[in-house]
């Protein structure tokens, strides 16, 4: 079969023109001659779904689809943890995949979702159809590719969506095609074109049509069923063999779902009901200590490895000392374990009956783990810290955090690669970073690097120059001053410079600046000049050009968004605030100007009303700012 197909390949080459579109070459995964992924616009936008977190958020959604008179029938889903997928068919052949992307733009995945062997690539009827789904790996597949990477030493992918979506993403299909992806498809586009009335028709019509349809749908006439429904996959999900974090429920009549209609982000006809983090029992083997670039010592919990919510978990937080103490958690203990919001695991509690009676009860190291400084608990802090400002761990954090996302945005300069850096001699400080270009021929021969993995890296590290002013501010690591502390200096200083020169005066003049974060800054310049001064040197120096405020619309005021807005994504309305020269916070107190609240405002306009703050809608909101 192999050389057979190497002698397709090589006639094709030869003979472009005489290509079929359904060869072997490309249903089986061809290369995809692409060195990014074409984009693809649609025409029906692939919205998301609003998500309701309990029965009284779904009994709320029944509230607002049947106020108005509506008794539709209800279909609920299982909601597949994977990626979501379009799929195009002419004449019953499949042309055109690719994924949701933004909702309105995707990208190409053709070749790799040819790969995708429960796709259908023919269609049983000739038709011209578009469909939407989900495509996954399965547990079993999930944890074999894993066992394959760290055998052959590479990082195992932390969940089967993460590995999902990377696998959709490669250039060389036949990577994709080993992955053994599978797919679920829901949504038919454009239904009444195929006299389609309802979702549960729709389910039916594309099943018949070849599409792979979750077969645990089901059709409810009540809240009561829809309610049971919720109840028995709670549980049942964990014996699906793939990852489900939830249900779908969506109005089954389309007649009815075009009259709901939708807002700007989701159709007011569907909801994702998430299920509650899923709790599993397993050992604390060890407690390890870390050291934060503000130097915070926090305790981790080493734990024996175990599936949650579709990725391998083996450590988890233990926060500071009085939460190890008011968890009472030992080694050697039997705990159970869930991810808070499906993301970040935690320890729930301690299986007391199943505690070793001579388990050792908690006791916090009192030297840093890394340097061997006496560690300070100061009154009113949480968490134990080590003061040595020369403390590998503390600058080694620095490094990572400067390098993350969130703030310098050093694609390919990860935890792992900074740690490995830092070891060899290559990092001690984040100014290091940018005279790396200097050990280029070294680092070419660092195992598992390469000339085109350390360009790459070198390139990434350059265009991180670009950051504004405020990232820079944000990555910097001073105490107290995330990004949304270095967006309000931002606005008050033009340049590091600048914030070098300021006093605490200054800084206290500053609305939200209190005694903490201003004493903090002046102490970070103060005591860090050589990171500062190394950092302008290397061309790291925004200049924000500052613009008054004082007249803007909401010029020195602080607002509060609470509930879900139609009109807006939070992130949009939070810029429209800022550039009107307002502050967004996240919490309602007495210097809070107005609180805007969307729909389902909760506890935030609850206290804004007993405060007296004051409180507008969202279309009054919308008609201050015209």
């Amino acid at each position: 079969y192999d050389s057979l197909i190497r002698e397709l390949e090589e006639l094709e080459a030869k003979y472009p023109d005489l290509v079929l579109p359904h060869s072997p070459t490309r249903e089986v995964g061809a290369t995809t001659n692409l060195s990014t992924l074409e984009k693809v616009e649609y025409v029906v936008p692939m919205l998301s779904l609003a998500d309701v977190f309990n029965y009284d958020e779904v009994r709320e959604f029944f509230g607002r689809v049947e106020k108005d008179g509506y008794h539709p029938t209800y279909v609920c889903e299982l909601k597949i943890d994977g990626i979501s997928s379009s799929a195009k068919y002419k004449n019953g052949k499949f042309v055109l995949g690719s994924t949701r992307g933004n909702g309105f733009v995707g990208e190409n995945i053709t070749e790799n979702m040819k790969t995708v062997a429960s796709l259908p690539k023919e269609l049983s009827r000739p038709l011209d159809i578009e469909v939407r789904g989900e495509i996954y790996m399965s547990d079993e597949v999930f944890n074999e590719l894993n066992n394959v990477r760290i055998h052959n030493g590479e990082e195992p992918f932390k969940n089967p969506r993460n590995a999902t979506g990377g696998s959709l993403k490669q250039l060389d299909a036949s990577i994709t095609r080993s992955r053994k992806l599978d797919t679920f498809d829901y949504t038919l586009v454009d239904p009444e074109k195929y006299g389609v009335a309802t979702q549960e028709h729709a389910l039916k019509f594309m099943a018949s049509l070849g599409f792979r349809v979750n077969p645990n749908y089901k059709l409810c006439s009540s809240i009561e069923e829809v309610i049971d429904y919720l109840k028995l996959w709670e549980e049942k999900r964990k014996t699906l063999g793939y990852a489900t974090d939830g249900v779908v429920i969506k109005v089954n009549e389309f007649s009815l779902c075009n009259e709901i209609g939708r807002t700007v982000k989701s159709p007011k006809w569907a909801v994702a009901y998430k299920f509650p983090a899923m709790e599993v029992e397993t050992k604390l083997l060890d407690i390890i200590y870390t050291v934060g670039r503000t130097g915070n010592i926090t305790p981790n919990a080493v734990l024996e490895p175990i599936m949650i919510a579709g990725s391998l978990v083996s450590r988890a937080t233990l926060n500071n000392e009085d939460y190890c103490i008011d968890k009472d958690v030992r080694i050697g203990d039997i705990v159970k374990v869930r991810k808070a919001g499906e993301i970040i695991p935690e320890i729930v509690e301690v299986v007391m009956d199943r505690r070793s009676p001579d388990s050792i009860p908690f006791k916090m190291i009192d030297v840093c783990p890394v340097c061997g400084s006496v560690l300070v608990r100061k009154p009113g802090e949480a968490s134990h810290f080590c003061v040595n400002e020369k403390c590998d761990g503390r600058k080694l954090a620095n490094i990572i955090y400067f390098a993350s996302k969130p703030c310098m945005n050093i694609e390919t300069l990860g935890e792992k690669l900074c740690e490995d850096l830092y070891n060899r001699g290559f990092l001690r400080s984040v100014v290091d970073i940018y005279d790396l270009y200097l050990h280029r021929d070294a680092l070419i021969n660092i195992d598992g690097l390469g000339e085109k993995s350390v360009d790459t890296l070198l390139a990434n590290i350059e265009a991180s120059k670009q950051n504004g002013f405020e990232k820079v501010l944000a990555a910097l690591g001073i105490r107290f001053v995330g990004s949304k502390v270095a967006k309000i200096l931002a606005k008050n200083y033009a340049s590091l410079k600048d914030l070098e020169n300021t006093s605490l005066e200054k800084l206290l003049d500053i609305k939200d600046i209190g005694d903490a974060i201003a004493g903090s800054v002046i102490s970070y310049f103060k005591d860090n000049m050589d990171i500062v001064n190394g950092l302008i040197e290397r061309g790291i120096n925004p200049v924000n050009e500052l613009v008054s405020n004082d007249n803007a619309l909401f010029a020195n005021q602080t607002i509060v968004l609470t509930g879900r807005l139609d009109s807006f994504t939070r992130e949009e309305a939070t810029k429209i605030i800022e550039d009107l020269g307002g502050n967004v916070a996240s919490s309602v107190s007495k210097k809070t100007s107005f609180v805007v609240c969307g729909l389902d405002a909760g506890s935030k306009k609850t206290k804004a009303e007993a405060l007296g703050v004051k409180i507008i809608s969202e279309e009054e909101f919308k008609d201050l700012i015209k």
